[in-house]
């Protein structure tokens, strides 16, 4: 079996197998060595390495990432998939296939069980839908993880890594910088993927923090209101957290809002991490 990277080998494995490209799971397969080089030193994945790969479609990253760690297992949910990867990946023995839903999957499990729970890294080229709540998954469930590095779409991409006051700026930006630090690796064209994708990718990498930016007393309530903020952005914070079925009224944002200099017509964008922590922080002791 030849590298997948090469189009016309991943052509061949496609008629082989007779296989069709679900919508519903949205497939489409990198066949571009130099991108796929460049995920691998992202990540960073070297001999002593545990990967968990999301996603692996008919192999093409599995089998790069299976030449540079020691051991690498690839959870795929399709499974018209399994018998092309147990063709593509023969030759490796450092690879196990597994046929799950990744959002159901036991991972803290799998990595006491290959790691002895010491953190792991995570490679995936994620369907578009689903980007957002595989990686909140993964750091809400605690899972141990040095760094994750996906391809995603280039708008997904942006949003993680942006500040206050963009147009991009909203709850995923909050949400990944709380637990990481995300870092564009590469704008990835459509003409790398078969079937081409109608819109741009880029390979995000997101490195855990050792130590959160930020300490609260409730981080569900910093969740709440930082979804509350964005859910109506172009509402003042005091009316769209006091709309939000919190039980925080009007009066009770107001009077925190003055206690941390902040303006009382202020919106959720305007507001860092450090801010929203410490608004979360006076709504808190309410």
């Amino acid at each position: 079996m030849g590298k997948l990277s090469n189009p016309k080998e991943t052509i061949e494995v496609i008629q082989k197998y007779e296989f069709a490209f679900q919508k519903k799971f949205g497939q489409n397969f990198l066949i571009d060595g130099r991108v796929l080089d460049k995920i691998i030193a992202a990540a960073n994945v070297g001999p002593e390495d545990f990967v968990l790969e999301i996603g692996p479609g008919i192999g093409t990253m599995t089998q790069y990432l299976a030449e540079h760690a020691r051991e690498v297992v690839a959870v795929e949910i399709d499974k018209k998939l399994i018998p092309i990867l147990e063709d593509t990946l023969k030759e490796y023995d450092n690879v196990t296939i597994i046929n799950e839903d990744i959002l159901k999957f036991d991972i803290n499990q799998l990595v006491q069980e290959k790691n002895q729970g010491k953190p792991i890294k995570v490679v995936a080229n994620l369907p578009y839908y689903i980007t957002t709540p595989i990686i909140m998954g993964l750091f809400e469930n605690n899972v141990p993880i040095e760094n994750i590095t996906v391809m995603v779409q280039k708008e997904v991409a942006d949003r993680m890594q942006v500040g206050p006051g963009s147009k991009d700026y909203g709850a995923l930006s909050l949400a990944v910088q709380f637990y990481a630090q995300p870092y564009i690796v590469a704008n990835v064209p459509p003409n790398c993927f078969m079937p081409r994708p109608g819109v741009g990718s880029a390979v995000i990498r997101l490195t855990r923090h050792k130590e959160k930016p930020v300490e609260v007393k409730d981080e569900a309530l910093l969740f709440a209101l930082i979804r509350a903020a964005f859910n109506q952005r172009r509402k003042t914070l005091q009316n769209a957290i006091s709309n939000a079925g919190l039980g925080i009224t009007k009066e009770q944002v107001l009077e925190a809002l003055t206690k941390l200099n902040l303006s009382p017509t202020i919106r959720g964008e305007a507001l860092n991490l450090k801010e929203f922590a410490a608004l979360s922080d006076e709504l808190t002791t309410k």
